[in-house]
């Protein structure tokens, strides 16, 4: 079923992936589109025509003419954080509690916005500019997606050309939604997480083919675009793990074998590229520290920590209300958000441990008798347990210190769920022939995530919960 379906000419035919992808994407996004552009008025809340108010608009909408008030077609998609992110972009940091919001994110967004290119004037044209960043950025993070798992599977096969290609089909449907579409920084992540995974990918695989120069230099673009990637949010830095694996594995070969040069240069790139990766999570921390520490006559409480963190600052202080923080969270209240996000808690978790369970008869042979070894290769197992451990720290976290819901849409921006969900329907990479069971469970997972985008787009669309 699967080959045949590949070699049958079609719109979204695997044999022309990228014209495939693309075709899929602008069918998804303009649905999406047009599901947020149909929401009437303000929706519930007018936070929105007060940012527009703020710019300059004489003909603010107040909260007491609801019935027939309008705004432009881009504020359609400022809701929420995005509110907060538009005012960043625009003023700056002004407020303190605004450097909650993701630095990397509002820094590219003003950037751009504020070229000499960009119109119309205000807050629209930073909405415009916003809108158009999230597209693009989802766009080639697709891209990505594809080519990093052609880095891992190969496209040799029918079957491996097709694990690749629904893959990235699956990440233009997933169920960030219209997160993805709006001025939010998860477009912006995924495209940087994901492309650090394929620069990463590309340097192990250069590594092992002895191109020894090669591999270094992407295993520091590689950490430059994960360090990026954590200026705009900051559970980036779960892909610093990465190298902290490398680095263990490394020491131990320097040390247990002949010590050589190339090993301690390979060891050092290693550990430059972690202070690299670090550095998502210093710079902003920085820039803060001077605007707030330095020059006051009166600095901030957090000024004088011993390791002064002005997002810590923020969570705790302004945020603690919000219930953020360990097990904080775990209200009666909140049950229900905790049924939202259980779905792709448990897809998360359930594909760490797929991976672990690919993983472990390269790492121990014989370990586990009932896995088909013929199944996957070393360097595929080997990819797949590195990738396991920050996706599944990063489900363990939103399940017990964030907003849970959020996992619905920060999940995008790691590749090895779309894979376990394609495993589903393709068994053991086409080795066999999927179950029944599991080809519905993919069917589910699909369908699930369709209607959980169109939904959450009308929801977003209209300013009501869940953000």
């Amino acid at each position: 079923m699967m080959s045949s379906s590949s070699n049958r000419p079609g719109l979204l035919n695997p044999r022309q992936p990228v014209k495939a992808l693309t075709v899929a994407f602008c069918l998804w996004k303009a649905l999406v589109y047009l599901v947020i552009i149909s929401c009437p008025g303000l929706g519930y809340d007018t936070s929105t025509s007060h940012l527009y108010h703020t710019n300059g608009r004489s003909d603010v909408i107040s909260s007491e003419d609801l019935t027939y008030a309008h705004l432009p077609i881009p504020l359609k998609f400022v809701r929420w954080d995005s509110i907060y992110f538009l005012h960043i972009a625009e003023n700056g940091y002004v407020f303190e509690q605004e450097w909650a919001f993701g630095y990397g994110y509002t820094r590219a967004l003003a950037f751009i916005a504020t070229g000499r290119y960009t119109c119309p004037s205000g807050v629209a044209r930073t909405a415009v500019v916003a809108i158009a960043l999230s597209h693009l950025a989802h766009y080639l993070s697709v891209l990505a997606l594809y080519r990093l798992s052609v880095n891992v599977f190969g496209r040799d096969t029918a079957t491996q050309r097709l694990i690749c290609f629904l893959s990235a089909a699956l990440h233009i449907i997933c169920p960030a939604g219209a997160f993805l579409s709006a001025p939010y920084g998860e477009s912006l992540f995924s495209l940087l997480n994901i492309t650090g995974f394929y620069v990463y990918s590309s340097s192990f695989l250069d590594n092992k083919a002895g191109k020894r120069l090669s591999a270094d230099v992407k295993l520091l673009l590689a950490a430059v675009l994960f360090s990026a990637a954590t200026t705009v949010r900051s559970n980036g830095i779960l892909s610093g793990i990465l190298y902290a694996y490398d680095a263990l594995l490394q020491l131990r070969r320097v040390l247990c074998q002949r010590l050589s040069v190339g090993a301690c240069a390979h060891l050092c790139v290693i550990i430059v590229s972690g202070c690299v990766i670090a550095l998502g999570l210093v710079i902003p921390q920085t820039v803060a520290y001077t605007a707030y520490c330095v020059d006051d006559d009166i600095p901030r409480p957090w000024c004088r920590w011993l390791v002064p963190s002005i997002y810590g600052w923020v969570q705790g202080h302004y945020w603690y209300n919000r219930n953020v923080g360990f097990l904080r969270y775990w209200t009666v209240s909140n049950i229900p958000l905790f049924v939202l996000a259980m779905p792709m808690l448990a897809i998360l978790c359930r594909s760490s441990l797929w991976a672990l369970d690919v993983a472990v008869p390269f790492i121990f042979p014989g370990a586990l008798s009932g896995v088909d070894q013929a199944s996957s290769s070393a360097t595929t197992a080997s990819l797949l347990l590195r990738l396991a451990v920050p996706q599944g720290l990063l489900a363990i976290m939103a399940l017990t210190s964030y907003h849970v819901q959020i996992i619905n849409r920060i999940s995008s921006g790691y590749p090895l769920w779309y894979w376990y969900l394609v495993y589903l329907v393709s068994g053991n990479w086409g080795q066999s022939r999927p179950s029944l069971q599991d080809s519905r469970g993919f069917a589910v997972a699909v369908r699930g995530m369709v209607a959980y985008a169109l939904i959450q787009a009308l929801l977003f669309g209209s300013f009501l919960p869940p953000a």
